[in-house]
């Protein structure tokens, strides 16, 4: 792992031991020019003692650049090494399991006390503090324990984690804890949120402020990546944050290794890893994953909350639009979307794949708009597969979201024609599409030079793809996300085996998302149907969260509470058969996942499944009617 230099190192001890190198709230106004650097977290901090990690890590105020290093800044608390800059996220620390571990904590304001949590040897109780008076310095002791992905956060304000959002929610920083001193390569991440609630002082508008970032910076300002085909990839995530990210992978499938937290991590055995597309991780949680660079292209990895990418997060204060329809997301590149995304490029020759020896399938799909009554400047939007040779009326926007059927292995080509008053684009969420070109985002997707367009009004675009695997997928809008996935353009999608047969009689599909009024929908409807099922029968149950704005608990009860249902797949993937068991029907999803389960009961009776938001939110409940079997 690296160290300082010896000459850097000599020079920081040199610093510290300088009479009035502690700073203060005096310091800020005399120096408010100091200036928080990204940290990439490719350089442990420290020195290596005999066999102790040696750090001084100090808190200082200092200005931030989320965006561009000549952008916008916002003053925030940060951590740094003793005689260094100021860094966001905060130092490093990478050791060796049983390592001895020596801090010294210096807390340079002079009116708040420090409170540090994750310093401690793992697994943690989680609960174990560093308080850090004003002006006063601590020494901190702890061996390493097991390894893992874990992090240290701070607060100067008495707040936890699910509300530090202002000026101290900068201070969180990497604790990596590796098995040998040579460990695989691979790249930390670690997540910051910014919070600020509009000032109602002033004069209206009152809007509030939001900065989310990746190793301290935001989309386009976020690290970009370049693999080769087959490169395998190890990534580690933190979310010292207040608030859950679904992070999704275009393109291609990664493996879950371990999951945890800043004081405890589970890496998993092999027979307990899965394989996902996407992944929540909920505040102060950690993650490490990989996978293999199979295609090559543009792609993305982000957070599938629509609003944790759109171009509302900036330090600047961006109001809604006067018309809610109006393309506010348009280049993806630049001020069309920021955040929490990275840019990835993979490059070589893409893999040999047998010709098709039947010609594809043909379909077409429109992106329909109807105005909403009462309400002249909002519509609601669908997607409408084609039925025969006639187009749908161009008005028309069916209630229910009717899945799209496609077969393994068999080529379709896909012509997507805009009906809408504003651009549009489309991403097949989960498919292992072949093309990077259209995978749905505008100005990125396929190579350089050769990127794919907006579907502007009136025109069309073409795609081609041949599923590698059956299971439950998504497609959606890539434009404009935040409102048009609300407003409907959103749908299931199928693969099914070549021998497989559809039947909806078994077959249900159940797509959460939500209404531009903010309210719940199941498969388009704010009050669905009721499902009749037949005892003794099996059904499955195609479980696909959309939702832009909200992570959402599923369950299925009946008299006594929970049912009982077997888990099949996740994110179209299958489920090995040793995590393919029965389990308790309660499920808490991400907008971006899907999950597949086999339900069957031997008894007549009432149930009801339950679609509720995990915060306050809104509830949506569909009646279950199982009914004895008829002769």
């Amino acid at each position: 792992m690296p160290r300082p230099d010896l000459l850097t190192s000599l020079m920081m001890l040199a610093v510290i031991a300088l009479p009035g190198a502690g700073y203060s709230h005096g310091w800020w106004r005399d120096r408010p020019d100091e200036r928080i650097r990204a940290n990439d977290n490719r350089i442990a901090a420290g020195l290596m003692r005999d066999d102790t990690l040696m750090l001084q890590l100090e808190l200082r105020q200092g200005l931030w650049y989320p965006g561009a290093d000549s952008g916008p800044s916002q003053p925030v608390l940060a951590f740094a090494e003793a005689g260094k800059p100021l860094q966001v996220p905060g130092p490093m620390l990478r050791v060796v399991t049983g390592t001895p571990v020596h801090l010294s904590l210096r807390n340079t304001l002079t009116d708040s006390t420090l409170v540090i949590r994750g310093l401690e040897q793992q697994p943690g109780s989680g609960d174990d503090t560093v308080q850090v008076k004003p002006g006063a310095v601590r020494e901190v002791r702890f061996v390493a324990g097991a390894p893992g992905t874990y992090f240290y956060w701070g607060s100067t304000t008495g707040k936890g984690m699910d509300s530090r959002d202002g000026e101290d929610s900068q201070l969180y920083g990497a604790l990596i804890v590796d098995s040998t001193a040579s460990p695989p390569a691979d790249r930390i991440f670690v997540m910051g949120a910014w919070h600020e609630d509009p000032d109602t002082t002033q004069p209206k508008p009152w809007i509030p402020r939001d900065m989310m970032v990746i190793n301290g910076k935001s989309w386009p300002h976020t690290e970009r990546f370049s693999f080769s085909v087959g490169d395998t990839v190890r990534w580690r995530w933190l979310n010292p944050t207040a608030d859950a990210h679904p992070m999704h992978l275009h393109g291609f499938y990664f493996t879950v290794d371990s999951r945890g937290g800043w004081a405890a991590d589970t890496v998993y055995a092999p027979e307990g890893r899965r394989q996902v597309v996407t992944e929540m991780m909920l505040p102060g949680g950690t993650m490490a994953m990989r996978w293999v660079a199979e295609r090559p292209g543009n792609w993305l990895f982000h957070c599938h909350f629509g609003f944790h990418v759109s171009h509302y997060l900036s330090l600047g204060k961006v109001a809604d639009p006067t018309d809610p329809d109006s393309p506010s997301e348009v280049n993806h590149t630049a001020a069309g979307m920021a955040g929490l995304v990275l840019g990835i490029t993979v490059r070589g020759a893409p893999s040999t794949a047998p010709v098709a020896a039947t010609a594809p399938h043909r379909l077409r799909i429109f992106m329909q708009a109807q105005p909403i009554p009462d309400k002249p400047l909002m519509h609601r939007y669908a997607f409408v597969v084609q039925d025969g040779d006639r187009a749908p009326a161009a008005d028309s926007v069916p209630e229910g979201t009717a899945p799209l059927l496609l077969r393994r292995n068999e080529p379709v080509s896909i012509t997507v024609l805009n009906r809408l008053s504003y651009p549009s684009a489309i991403h097949w969420h989960g498919i292992e599409v072949q093309n990077s070109y259209v995978d749905g985002v505008p100005g990125w997707s396929g190579a350089p030079g050769h990127t794919a367009p907006m579907i502007m009004p009136g025109d069309s675009f073409t795609v081609e793809l041949t599923p590698p695997r059956a299971g439950t997928f998504i497609y959606h809008s890539r434009s404009n996300e935040y409102f048009q996935i609300a407003a409907g353009l959103a749908a299931p999608l199928i693969v099914l085996d070549s021998a497989e047969q559809y039947d909806p009689a078994t077959d249900h599909t159940i797509l959460i998302n939500q209404g531009s009024d903010g309210t719940g929908r199941l498969n388009g409807r704010a009050v669905p149907d009721t499902l009749h099922l037949v005892a003794g029968i099996a059904y499955r149950l195609r479980i696909i969260n959309i939702a832009p704005d909200w992570r959402v608990i599923v369950s299925l009860k009946d008299s006594s509470g929970l049912a009982m249902w077997r888990a099949v797949a996740k994110d179209g993937a299958d489920l090995p058969a040793h995590q393919a068991i029965e389990r308790p029907a309660r499920l808490l999803m991400g907008p971006g996942e899907t999950a597949d389960f086999v339900f069957s009961s031997r008894y007549p009776g009432t149930l009801a499944l339950e679609v509720a938001t995990q915060m306050t939110g809104w509830a949506v409940r569909v009646p279950v009617i199982l009914m004895s079997v008829t002769r």
